[in-house]
């Protein structure tokens, strides 16, 4: 009988994918050893061969290089079946894999790579997005390893034919670097940190033109790194070329780059809570969602990520906007609630209000800024605490973020200021401008800035409770 590619429960349900290759190999098995038949197969049949093969390469390793050469034997669309297939595989079954078959199912992605298979960047993609942020667990760790390997030892040809794979690994590895180094638990993450330090600088000596690619959110990765003294004179380096820097900053990150640092699943459930869920039956959602994610004491960090997603990668449709469906800002609120350490709480809010320092009209797009604007003033005046938090942290970002840039700062933000207005997702700035609670000096601050575009008030909108 066929072995279990996955880790599961007596009485959890036949997972249909595992099922589907099992089934084949079954079917096909005295068909998997030598000598191979010569015969011309139906689409049907070659679909089916190819899961036999990919089940036969997972579970029986001291076959895999015989299953290989049947697969190159056989093969007549560029791989193009078999790599979607190992693709579903990582995207709907890493996380239950037996640790064996992750094995092998990073050597079949090598060999993948060898034979330049049709779609094997989607499959490097789906690879790196299973590298989960704040995780330090043996798993995880062993994972970069061999991703850092593979893209060091494969370096010459993903740059000359993968080139965006290069870029994508780049922002993954800047991203958990910032927890790797900020631990330092034994020998062997040691000597992973190294690698992934030395993949990193490789990319910005050799390939400066795939970094520009990432847009301005490489500024903000890198930032974290200062401290790392291989990253220090790098930093210092990018924001004394003016040139260089704002083009960075003047450059939106694709949403591609989002959802490279949550996991499929992570998507999956974010998705859900962001298009299903109604206002007010959020909670029990959210507490099933921070147990699976977040209940850990390093998984914190993964938040910033899932901010920068619900921002810039989660655009909800006008159906959505009309429905009763829990609001993004809602959800953003909640995740800044769940945030115990200050470094962290400051990177969300970063993360929250980054798209507001450079904004431009014809560059960015509105709802990347729109749950910051919402989230303030909804939270007046039941969670007056998070609205002036918000609105003293985006005034020192104006100050002090970049301050050789300061006026590109200030220009950003009061575009922004200005685009919610005339767009209508705010009426006007009253509740803010106007609110006793709010602090003198921060309200100064704000009507000042909101003059620069002749940005005008805004009426007073009914508080709806953060859960």
């Amino acid at each position: 009988m066929a072995s279990s590619l996955i880790h599961k429960s007596t009485y959890e349900a036949d997972n249909p994918l595992e099922s589907s290759l099992i089934e084949a190999f079954r079917l096909l098995e005295p068909e998997l050893r030598p000598p191979f038949p010569l015969t011309i197969r139906t689409e049907p049949e070659y679909f089916n061969l190819n899961r036999a093969i990919l089940y036969g390469i997972l579970s029986e390793t001291h076959l895999a290089k015989v299953h290989l050469k049947h697969l190159h034997g056989i093969v007549t669309d560029g791989y193009c079946f078999f790599t979607n297939l190992v693709c579903k595989v990582v995207d709907e079954l890493y996380s239950k894999l037996v640790e064996n078959v992750k094995v092998q199912l990073l050597y079949v992605s090598l060999e993948l790579v060898d034979v330049s298979a049709v779609g094997v960047d989607s499959l490097l993609v789906a690879l790196l997005r299973q590298i989960r942020g704040g995780d330090l667990g043996e798993s995880n760790l062993w994972l970069c390893s061999e991703m850092v390997n593979l893209l060091w030892g494969k370096w010459e040809c993903l740059v000359e034919e993968q080139p965006m794979i290069i870029s994508s690994a780049l922002y993954v590895f800047l991203r958990v670097l910032s927890d790797h180094c900020r631990v330092c638990l034994n020998s062997k993450l040691k000597v992973l940190k190294q690698k992934e330090i030395e993949f990193c600088i490789r990319v910005f000596k050799d390939q400066f033109h795939l970094c520009l690619k990432i847009g301005r959110d490489l500024i903000r990765v890198l930032q974290d790194l200062v401290h790392v003294p291989e990253f220090h004179d790098l930093w210092k380096d990018l924001l004394s070329r003016s040139s260089d820097a704002c083009q960075l900053y003047r450059s939106r990150t694709c949403s591609r780059y989002f959802l490279l640092r949550i996991t499929p699943e992570m998507e999956t459930h974010l998705r859900f809570l962001l298009t299903q869920v109604k206002l007010g039956s959020q909670t029990r959602y959210q507490i099933w969602f921070g147990r699976k994610f977040l209940n850990g004491p390093e998984k914190e960090t993964v938040v910033i990520d899932i901010v920068r997603f619900i921002c810039c990668a989660h655009h909800p449709s006008n159906d959505i906007l009309l429905s009763n469906v829990i609001p993004r800002w809602i959800i953003v609120g909640w995740l800044l609630k769940c945030c115990t350490k200050n470094h962290i709480e400051a990177n969300v809010k970063l993360a929250l209000f980054y798209d507001w320092l450079f904004f431009e009209e014809n560059v960015d797009n509105i709802m990347n800024i729109e749950p910051a604007i919402l989230l303030m003033v909804n939270s007046v005046p039941k969670y007056i605490h998070m609205t002036h938090n918000l609105l003293e942290f985006l005034f020192l970002l104006v100050d002090h973020y970049d301050i050789d840039r300061k006026d590109l700062i200030l220009k950003g933000v009061s575009s922004a200021l200005d685009v919610l207005k005339r767009k209508g997702v705010v009426q006007s700035f009253d509740v803010l401008t106007c609110c006793d609670m709010l602090s003198p000096f921060l309200k100064e601050r704000l009507v000042k800035m909101l003059s620069c575009k002749n940005v005008s008030g805004f009426n007073h909108l009914q508080p709806v409770t953060l859960a």
